[in-house]
């Protein structure tokens, strides 16, 4: 029965994008495509705007760094002659950047290409673009560097016993990164996160004037697509990509979250076996998906689904 069910629901997420591709979107609206990882999104944006004249672009917090093109799966060098791809691989290794960074970089970009397909699996991107983002003031080195020390010595337990009530109520209590940025801005504002996020302006792009998608593929289905693109993805030279990092590895480095990096530089440090890393490697890529599939199902209940 359970076998039954998961082609049904194969079969079912196939055919609502072969749909979509007999009935494309108004080609004069910009498109959100919003999936988790490995879920075709990728090539379902450049059938769209290579049929409807659209550029892609990029709202994926991984595929943004330069170091990683096989290992985030950026579009490959044959795609991008077909069609423009933007704010794709534009980040170097400790550059600072942030959903803030991305809003101000997509800003000029929708001017100039008002239909765009934009395509991603960062919930807090599309968040920002169709809700709006507050604007923080930037964070001081030394409380940044002050809050990676508690982090490392204690933990999320000490940041998060400091933040403000109201903050507290509203973040993920077990998201290191989110607390960790929630503290920070306390910090260096006096504020809290939340106090800071009543202020947040008009969005950029407002929902109801894009077509928005999100794909939400059958688990099983996505699974053998990740464990299947993981092994070609080894192929193509990730570990090289990752062995490059070696000598500038920082575990806690925004660039350093690439799914499956860890593990294949903990194999590379001689603490895993070959097999262990890329078994791990699969595994937190299917993690990181559910997290995905999850923010999505919360978060974007409005918007049109696949299936």
């Amino acid at each position: 029965m359970a076998k039954t069910s998961d082609t049904a629901g194969a079969c079912a997420f196939e055919a609502a994008v072969a749909r979509l591709r007999m009935q494309p979107p108004d080609p004069a609206r910009p498109v959100l495509l919003a999936g988790p990882t490995a879920s075709g999104k990728s090539d379902l944006a450049l059938w769209l705007a290579e049929q409807q004249g659209r550029v892609i672009v990029n709202a994926d917090a991984l595929q943004v760094h330069a170091m990683w093109h096989v290992l985030t799966a950026r579009p490959n060098p044959q795609d991008c002659v077909r069609v423009p791809h933007l704010l794709y691989g534009m980040v170097e290794r400790g550059q600072d950047w942030s959903v803030g960074h991305w809003l101000r970089a997509v800003a000029p970009v929708l001017q100039q290409h008002p239909n765009a397909v934009i395509v991603g699996g960062t919930g807090l991107y599309f968040r920002a673009l169709t809700e709006g983002l507050v604007e923080i003031p930037p964070i001081p080195a030394t409380i940044r560097a002050e809050a990676d020390t508690l982090m490392a010595r204690t933990g999320i337990a000490a940041l998060r016993a400091d933040l403000d009530a109201a903050t507290l109520a509203r973040i993920d209590p077990l998201n290191p990164a989110r607390i960790q940025r929630a503290w920070e801005v306390l910090r260096a504002t006096g504020r809290g996160l939340t106090d800071w996020q009543a202020d947040t302006p008009p969005p950029l792009l407002p929902r109801a004037q894009a077509s928005a998608l999100v794909l939400r593929p059958p688990v099983d289905w996505l699974n053998a697509r990740i464990d299947s693109r993981f092994r070609v993805m080894l192929t193509q030279g990730a570990l090289d990509e990752v062995r490059a990092m070696l000598p500038h590895w920082q575990a806690r480095a925004p660039w350093a979250r690439a799914i499956g990096a860890p593990e294949l530089i903990a194999h590379l440090q001689g603490h895993i076996s070959w097999e262990d890393a890329v078994s791990a490697a699969t595994l937190a890529t299917r993690q990181y998906a559910k997290r995905q599939r999850t923010w999505f199902r919360n978060r974007l209940a409005g918007w049109d689904s696949l299936p």
